[in-house]
């Protein structure tokens, strides 16, 4: 089990590694990027599993050599769903009183862009926070 947690750890550290870089690029182009969501959901797939099987593994009774790993090991899922919190409002904040029904259709693919780039940014900086964490944990784990 503590192989699963270790190989599941390196996949959490990749995954928010290529969501950071991938939503970060297509931020700062200004771009709308499928395969950034594609990477951001895996990534936060990852965190879910990792902590899951970080919590067998202390109900097994192993222990990590620091007891921060607990703490790295907890707040990548924390982090996550304060980004999520963050990012369901995003549009409320882009849009605030508008009326998009009457802005014409340029104006609104415009708007639509810079929801969808609002949204890159927060997650994509959620993904760099974790990514951190997920460093963090892994000098904390005793493993390497």
């Amino acid at each position: 089990m503590a192989t699963v947690h270790l190989v599941v750890g390196c996949a959490v550290i990749l995954l928010n590694a290529a969501a950071f870089g991938s939503g970060g690029v297509a931020w700062l182009r200004s771009q709308a990027s499928i395969p950034f969501w594609y990477l951001l959901r895996a990534a936060q797939a990852a965190v879910f599993v990792q902590a899951m099987l970080g919590g067998l593994l202390v109900f097994t009774g192993h222990e990590p050599s620091d007891e921060l790993h607990y703490l790295y090991g907890v707040l990548p899922l924390v982090v996550s769903l304060i980004a999520e919190g963050a990012r369901a409002g995003a549009a409320e904040r882009e849009l605030g009183d508008l009326d998009i029904e009457a802005l014409p259709a340029e104006a609104q693919q415009s708007l639509a862009l810079a929801i969808v780039r609002r949204e890159m940014g927060i997650m994509a900086v959620s993904c760099g926070v974790i990514l951190f964490l997920a460093l963090r944990a892994a000098g904390t784990s005793g493993a390497f």
